[in-house]
């Protein structure tokens, strides 16, 4: 398997410190508010490159924390007038929720920063006493980045040119503008911990560092999060981890893009920030990842409704295949005389070439396209009437079938049973478009009758009737069908 590593800007070959065991660190959200797309990216992307190193039978521990004090989470905490503990647990719970709901596995271990504290302090002693890092008379212990020669290796950024453009502001104690907090000095009303430097709370970027060295092996296998990340909280990481331990934070750092809404930055100010709760309350779970592994991890992906209403269009087409499937496999005979030989290499090759995308640096977007492959060798064995009901047919639909297990699995989609998820479907649209079904029941009902009594010019202005509540209607030899324009 190959990733691309932002360190060495290439694409290099996964090769685990400890043969057959990947240790991975992932920054998770900081808790003061409900998880918007953006987070469910991060998530879902790290999700499937976690289940396919699982697949490939490597022994994965995967360990992403929760940021649980914060300047965010106390700010909220003073204007609802709750413990900030308070604040943080609330929307640890509801994140649980949301990526519960879209099938996100669990890490092996989530710790909390507020459960860390005497490993930062331990980590920040290190570096004192390294001459990385300084205490200043008011109790903030700063990162001195001078000391480490190598800051900006992971962003590619010259210390000298944003040491430009840096400034102190007023009341902080640096040596230089682009040194960063380790541990904050205690101010009123917020919480704090006793420490060598006196009472006080850690900054951001130290929390990740301890908690990864405790839970993980140094080096880390891999490292991730989204590009926001990249500078100034990663490019920390690594200058404090390495100057406290002296061995590499982790080989290889794996970032996913930007989420854009309408092809703007998604942000509260312009209105257009989109929770993980906003999207679901008119879409499928199912619907947001598949959407979300539409793009390669590292590309930017455009969010709107109308690549929603793409994505569930697409879905929709591939389990009712999946559902054709099940009903053809459920018939009692089958008839010799096919060679299912041909069509089971061209399956073959299809998972094949699925699996060869996810080698591909976890190419989600690739791998799809050999879903709609196995697809549309679906479709043509299940329009062939001859082929259908023959044990070639059935040695194949079954393999296609067994396939979708693979989706499942390593994707996290097309798992759910065909009718189930086309009726949940139906209904959400039904509900997001607004349809009054009640109506469209009494006039499918009435043009059903009209057919029966062959009145087919009132079963036409029925039909009509029914385009016009934004309900399609078909005849097939099972009967009237319908669906939604």
């Amino acid at each position: 398997m190959q990733l691309y590593n932002t360190l060495t800007r290439k694409k290099e070959v996964l090769i685990p410190h400890r043969p057959g065991k990947i240790g991975m660190y992932a920054c998770g959200i900081t808790a003061y508010d409900y998880s918007h797309i953006g987070h469910a990216r991060s998530a879902v992307a790290c999700d499937v490159l976690v289940r396919y190193m699982r697949y490939t039978g490597l022994d994965v521990t995967f360990v992403r924390n929760f940021t649980d004090v914060d300047d965010k989470i106390i700010k909220r905490a003073n204007t609802e007038g709750r413990p900030s503990e308070e604040i943080a647990r609330t929307y640890i719970d509801a994140f649980h929720e949301d990526m519960d709901r879209l099938g996100v596995l669990r890490p092996n271990i989530e710790p909390l920063a507020t459960e860390h504290i005497p490993e930062m302090i331990s980590l920040t002693e290190r570096l004192i006493a390294k001459g990385h890092a300084y205490a200043t008379p008011c109790g903030d212990v700063y990162f001195r980045v001078r000391s480490f020669p190598s800051y900006g290796k992971l962003s590619g950024r010259d210390p000298d040119e944003l040491r430009a453009g840096a400034r102190i502001a007023p009341g902080e104690e640096k040596e230089d503008p682009m040194d960063f907090a380790l541990w904050k000095a205690a101010k009123p009303g917020e919480p704090h911990w006793k420490s060598p430097w006196g009472e006080g709370r850690p900054g951001w970027h130290l929390e990740c560092s301890a908690m990864s060295e405790k839970h993980l092996e140094l080096p880390l296998d891999i490292h991730g999060g989204g590009l926001d990340l990249i500078f100034p909280h990663h490019e920390n990481e690594i200058a404090q981890t390495e100057a406290a331990t002296g061995k590499e934070l982790a080989t290889t750092w794996v970032h996913n893009g930007f989420v854009q809404v309408n092809s703007e930055k998604m942000s509260k100010s312009l209105g257009n920030f989109k929770t993980i709760r906003d999207i679901l309350k008119s879409y499928l779970p199912e619907t947001l990842r598949f959407f979300l592994l539409g793009k390669h991890y590292r590309s930017p992906i455009d969010f709107s409704f109308e690549s929603m209403e793409e994505t569930e269009r697409a879905q929709k087409r591939i389990y009712e295949t999946l559902k054709d499937i099940d009903q053809a496999l459920a018939r009692a005979q089958w008839k010799a005389g096919q060679d299912a030989a041909p069509l089971m290499k061209e399956l073959e090759e299809i998972r094949q070439a699925f699996l060869a995308a996810l080698d591909d640096d976890c190419n989600t977007a690739a791998a799809i396209g050999h879903i709609f492959s196995a697809v549309h060798l679906a479709g043509r064995v299940l329009e062939n009437k001859k082929l259908r009901a023959s044990e070639a047919g059935r040695e194949v639909l079954s393999g296609i079938r067994e396939m979708t297990r693979l989706w499942d699995q390593i994707l996290g989609v097309f798992g759910s049973n065909p009718e189930t998820f086309l009726s949940e479907l139906r209904s959400t649209r039904v509900q997001r478009k607004g349809i009054d079904m009640a109506k469209a029941e009494a006039l499918l009902e009435a043009r059903a009758e009209a057919r029966k009594n062959k009145d087919f010019a009132q079963a036409d202005a029925l039909r009509g009737e029914l385009a016009d509540l934004g309900v399609e209607v078909r005849d097939t030899p099972e009967g009237q069908q319908w669906d939604l324009g």
